[in-house]
C-alpha cells in the first residue's frame, strides 16, 4: 500500500476546477509510484466568512469528478477554517512490491519520457497580468486536470526503473532528485521538451513566478549547460508544475514502444525529453544540451 498527501491552493476562480486539479495533483504521487488510487480523504481550508457554501461545494464536487475518474473512492475528510480556500487529498492506493516505481533507480542507457507538457507556473502568472490567449489558458486547464492515470498504466506495460510527477520543483528540480538517488547524470534535450502555447512568450515578456528561485538555488549547480541557451529556455526548466506529468525511466530500446504505446492511448504530448548517462567525477547531475 501507498499513501500520499497534498494540499494545494490553485490558481483558478472556478470551485470546479479548482478541485478538479487539486485531486489530480494529489493522485499524481500514486500514479508515480506505479500504483492504483483506491481510497482518498479531503484535507480543506476553507474562508467560510468570506465564501459561501457552493463554493466549498463546488471544489469537492471538483475533486470528487476526478476521484471517481481515477475508479478511487471519497470516505471522508476534515475541513478548517483558513485564510484562503486550500484543498487536497490524502490517497491511498495499491502496488504490488515487485511492480512498486522509486524515484531513484535510472540506469546509465535509460531513455527519459514526459507525459505532460510543461509551462502552467509561468502561464497562470501571465494570465493576471491579461497575457495569455483564451486558447493557451484552456489548454493549461486541461492539461492540469487531466489524470496520470493513462499514461501510467500504459507505462506498466514496460520496464520502468524510475518515476516521479513533475510538480512544484519543476522539471529540472525533479529530475535532479531522480539523477542524484540513482547517481547518474541525466542529459536534457531542451529542444524536445513539451512546452504549453505561449509559456516561452511569457519569460521572454519578462513575466516568471516566485518559485523560479528558489528552484535556482537548488539545481543552479548541478546543472550545466552545454550551449547558450535563451533566457527562456532555461526558466522553463525550473517552471513550477502544478498536476504536472510524469517522468519516467526506461531502457532505451523500448523508449519508442513505449511512446507509441502512449500516442495511441491518447497522451498525446509524451515525448523523449533526454537521456540517463553513467556519472564521471567531472559531471554533473545534470546537463541540458
Amino acid at each position: 500500500m501507498v499513501m500520499t498527501a497534498d494540499i494545494i491552493t490553485p490558481p483558478v476562480d472556478d470551485p470546479v476546477i479548482f478541485g478538479q486539479i487539486a485531486a489530480a495533483n494529489s493522485l499524481s504521487d500514486v500514479y508515480a509510484m506505479g500504483g492504483r488510487p483506491v481510497a482518498c480523504l479531503n484535507l480543506v481550508g476553507f474562508p467560510a466568512d468570506k465564501l459561501g457554501p457552493e463554493v466549498l461545494e463546488g471544489m469537492i464536487a471538483g475533486a470528487l469528478s476526478k476521484i471517481t475518474e481515477a475508479g478511487a473512492v471519497l470516505a471522508g475528510g476534515h475541513t478548517i477554517e483558513d485564510d484562503e480556500p486550500k484543498f487536497g487529498l490524502s490517497v491511498n492506493g495499491l502496488v504490488h512490491p515487485d511492480q512498486y516505481w522509486p524515484n531513484a533507480g535510472a540506469r546509465p542507457g535509460d531513455g527519459l519520457i514526459l507525459t505532460k507538457p510543461i509551462g502552467s507556473g509561468v502561464l497562470f502568472n501571465a494570465n493576471l497580468k491579461g497575457g495569455v490567449s483564451d486558447e493557451a489558458l484552456a489548454f493549461c486547464i486541461e492539461t492540469l486536470t487531466t489524470l496520470n492515470k493513462v499514461a501510467a498504466e500504459t507505462l506498466a506495460d514496460f520496464d520502468v526503473h524510475a518515476a516521479t510527477d513533475v510538480t512544484g520543483f519543476g522539471l529540472a528540480g525533479h529530475g535532479l532528485e531522480m539523477a542524484k538517488g540513482s547517481d547518474v547524470t541525466i542529459r536534457l534535450a531542451v529542444a524536445d521538451l513539451p512546452i504549453m502555447p505561449e509559456a516561452l512568450e511569457a519569460y521572454e515578456s519578462g513575466v516568471t513566478t516566485g518559485v523560479n528561485a528558489s528552484v535556482w538555488q537548488l539545481v543552479g549547480e548541478h546543472l550545466t549547460f552545454e550551449r547558450d541557451f535563451a533566457h527562456a529556455q532555461k526558466e522553463i526548466l525550473v517552471d513550477p508544475q502544478t498536476s504536472g506529468g510524469l517522468l519516467v525511466s526506461i531502457p532505451g530500446d523500448q523508449i519508442e514502444a513505449a511512446l507509441a504505446a502512449l500516442h495511441e492511448a491518447g497522451v498525446a504530448a509524451a515525448a523523449k525529453v533526454g537521456v540517463v548517462e553513467a556519472k564521471t567525477a567531472d559531471q554533473t547531475f545534470l546537463v541540458a544540451y
